[in-house]
């Protein structure tokens, strides 16, 4: 059986003990662990850094951006010139009472009768302030529009206009030291008064002291207005008084 060394399994009761050399080539022995120094890495040439490439995005072509056209300047407009005012309608007269010139308005339009209760009421106003009662009549009434028709500027200051020059003309013939002004459109025509200034003295230039009074057609319609009135004429007579004196 060519069996050279027999070893039991199990230690055999009163047997000899084992030589240990007879077992040394049975039981190799542990090779101890190698060291294995490392060797040095060789140095790594370093790679090329490879560059990224970055994609830019380039403005893709568009179509041209159609200019806008300047804006148009609006058409210049011309102002539209003012209404003329529609011409007032009046008649006047004017009278010379002693050192006064009357400028009154004509109730009816047309010129005074002997008889006509405005006329009359005129008489005694003048009666009252100390002047002859049967004034002196001067030119023909001055009656307004003076066409009927035509391009001619009629309006309010037109009518100014020739009212003054009309009573500054007869002023510069004879001079007065006061000017009745009798009625709304002798006050309005005639100066730049109007119906608050009744019963008032004011200065017109080129036409000298004025006194404003309500017109004949109001004084009889409300004959309460004639106490103003009267208070005014009192204090204003000596104006004319001394003259005629």
């Amino acid at each position: 059986m060519q069996v050279v060394h027999w070893l039991p399994r199990t230690e055999l009761p009163f047997a000899a003990p084992s030589r240990p050399e007879l077992l040394m080539p049975l039981v190799a022995p542990e090779p101890e662990p190698a060291v294995v120094q490392a060797e040095p890495a060789a140095p790594v040439a370093a790679r090329p850094v490879e560059r990224v490439k970055v994609d830019v995005p380039r403005p893709t072509p568009s179509r041209p951006v159609a200019k806008a056209a300047p804006a148009a300047e609006p058409p210049v407009v011309a102002a539209p010139k003012p209404a003329q005012l529609p011409p007032p309608r009046f008649a006047l007269q004017l009278l010379r009472a002693g050192a006064c010139l009357i400028l009154v308005e004509l109730p009816t339009g047309e010129a005074f009768q002997s008889r006509d209760p405005s006329y009359l009421l005129l008489k005694d106003l003048l009666r009252a302030a100390g002047l002859p009662d049967s004034p002196r009549i001067i030119g023909e009434p001055v009656r307004w529009p003076l066409l009927q028709r035509g391009n001619l500027d009629q309006g309010p200051e037109a009518a100014r206009d020739f009212v003054q020059g009309f009573v500054m003309v007869h002023l510069e013939d004879e001079p007065c030291t006061c000017l009745w002004l009798v009625g709304l459109p002798a006050i309005r025509f005639a100066s730049q008064a109007n119906a608050e200034d009744y019963n008032l003295e004011f200065q017109v230039e080129g036409l000298g002291s004025a006194w404003a009074l309500p017109g004949l057609e109001l004084l009889m319609d409300e004959p309460e207005r004639k106490a103003a009135v009267w208070h005014a004429m009192r204090q204003l007579m000596p104006r004319w008084k001394k003259v005629d004196e």
